[in-house]
């Protein structure tokens, strides 16, 4: 008892919406060598583990700078 399974998964969608990419352009990062590889093919899609798409995103895409952010 007590398996937790491999954590939080992923699909195209989520990893889209948080990387605030389109469909395809998501498709483009994950092709990628650096990206994480898929914790799982399914029948029509692949699944990423949150941690490592996150920890991928950690290093790879650092927060920008946005205009504004100093008071005037």
């Amino acid at each position: 008892m007590g398996d937790k399974g491999p954590g939080e998964l992923m699909g195209p969608y989520e990893i889209g919406q948080r990387l605030n990419v389109s469909r395809s352009r998501f498709q483009q990062i994950a092709m990628r060598p650096s990206f994480p590889k898929p914790y799982q093919e399914l029948r029509g899609m692949k699944v990423w583990l949150r941690a490592d798409v996150e920890a991928w995103i950690a290093e790879h895409r650092p927060p920008r700078p946005t205009d504004g952010d100093e008071a005037e």
